[in-house]
């Protein structure tokens, strides 16, 4: 017995076929995300194993620590223009290599000279995964997904720094007598690296991209893939009306002279600086330390981090789905009070409690909040306006500048803290980010603009209108 497919079975079987392609792709690519959260949470519970091994100060392990940041900054920044000029898939597949590379490089390091080359050599493919990634999603996805397509990028984040403070626990509290476990650590991040590369070979270009090289048959071909007939025909028909003028220049740094294009640099420029000076990567990075110094013992300290890395996933997840509920701008403004709020209260526990497991656990459970807001608002937040914010032209070239600035802010962070907690204590190192929070607050109330809801064309025309007034 033959059965015949209504027109509404077949609208919905390529429904579902356009949204498994779409969801494909994005996931695939998202594990550059993922060994960005790993790469930079690994060294939180690495760091304990490796002061013995290597001899570290607070100097030293500032240095390492950051090293990974410095050249996060510079591989944000080439990325963005070597992603406009050979493709956004092309560069994914060679950053997968040279995740692997760092990866395998920091795990054999025979001293805290050669480690540092090598975390400076991995924070390339940190940072240009950083800047290509969510720019690669925000290309890819439909206007009325864009919001929440995009911070998958943040979900796979903190689900890597979840793997990371997990493998660390396991190992360290199952090996922990053992010499360089360290190393262990830091080569499991050589999986993902793998799998990335395999994987993007089956993911299509942007077809933002390929309009901006004027390859629109290839473009209308990727979108027929990933959308609806009608869809793709009718953004087709918008991308190319937008690019048709713009395919026949590249952009540049003059075109941030455009006064309506250096304020949306600023504004791109902004939501990086905000995004680190919650302080947030003192706790990526020195969790399992400030939670020891608090009162855990070292073994315990890596199993209590955990939950951070619990809280921080399960606050991604529901960052994305607020994302496609509440505009930007409260969101972010709610996360900033949340995250100034409860470091004051670190700041004030570490003042009245006297060391040990109560105070322990009092640090562990602020931070868990303050995770929960920074991951589930902040983050999401931020990372998403940087994506949308850049004309076509531009959109590599601002990205890569914003990622740059916003890894230059988390070195100085990575690389202060240490020697911020060795001179002025815990407390008023943390008093210091709740400043930084309240202008952060004052930034993002002056100029941050509700991108929710509007198509990228939409965005340029606005930001341009309201640029020129």
């Amino acid at each position: 017995m033959s059965t015949t497919l209504s027109p509404g079975d077949s609208a919905y079987k390529g429904a579902n076929r356009h949204r498994g392609a779409l969801g494909r792709a994005s996931w695939i690519a998202t594990l550059g995300g993922f060994l960005f959260g790993y790469d930079t949470g690994v060294i939180n519970g690495a760091l304990p194993f490796m002061q013995v091994d290597l001899g570290l100060t607070p100097f030293t392990e500032g240095l390492i620590t950051s090293s990974l940041l410095f050249g996060a900054a510079f591989g944000a920044l080439a990325a963005g223009q070597l992603a406009d000029r050979f493709g956004r898939r092309r560069l994914l597949m060679v950053l997968a290599v040279v995740f692997l590379a760092g990866a395998l490089g920091t795990a054999v390091a025979p001293s805290i000279a050669v480690m540092v080359v090598a975390r400076v050599v991995l924070g390339l493919a940190v940072g240009g995964a950083s800047a290509v990634v969510p720019m690669f999603l925000s290309e890819l996805a439909p206007a009325a997904r864009r919001g929440q397509m995009v911070t998958r990028d943040q979900l796979m984040i903190v689900t890597g720094q979840l793997a990371a403070f997990t493998t660390n626990a396991v190992i360290g509290n199952v090996w922990g007598e053992e010499n360089h476990i360290w190393r262990w650590m830091l080569a499991v991040a050589s999986i993902p690296a793998i799998a990335l590369w395999i994987g993007i070979k089956f993911v299509p270009e942007s077809p933002r991209w390929l309009a901006a090289q004027g390859r629109y048959p290839q473009m209308m071909a990727v979108l027929q893939k990933i959308r609806s007939s009608e869809d793709a025909q009718a953004e087709y028909d918008d991308v190319r009306a937008l690019a048709s003028h713009e395919t026949t220049r590249r952009g540049s740094f003059k075109d941030f002279a455009e006064p309506w294009l250096f304020r949306v640099l600023l504004i791109g420029m902004g939501m990086s600086v905000v995004q680190q000076i919650t302080g947030v990567n003192a706790i990526v990075y020195y969790g399992t330390q400030i939670l020891a110094d608090a009162g855990f013992g070292t073994e315990a300290a890596l199993t209590a981090n955990i939950a951070n890395g619990i809280v921080s996933v399960a606050a991604a997840i529901l960052g994305i789905w607020l994302l496609g509920k509440v505009g930007r701008r409260p969101m972010l403004i709610t996360g900033l009070i949340g995250t100034s709020t409860t470091l004051a209260l670190i700041g004030v526990a570490s003042l009245t409690l006297a060391e040990g497991t109560a105070r322990g656990f009092v640090v562990l459970s602020l931070t868990v909040l303050f995770l929960a807001f920074q991951q589930g608002a902040i983050s999401p937040v931020t990372w998403l306006i940087i994506a949308e914010v850049f004309p076509l032209r531009v959109r590599g070239l601002g990205m890569g500048l914003s990622v740059f600035v916003q890894w230059m802010a988390n070195f100085a962070v990575g690389f202060s803290f240490p020697m911020l907690m060795a001179g002025l204590g815990i407390s008023n190192t943390f008093f210091i980010f709740v400043a930084l929070g309240v202008c952060a607050i004052l930034f993002v109330r002056r100029f941050m603009p509700e991108t929710r809801g509007k198509s990228l064309e939409q965005l340029e025309a606005e930001l341009k209108n309201a640029g020129s007034k």
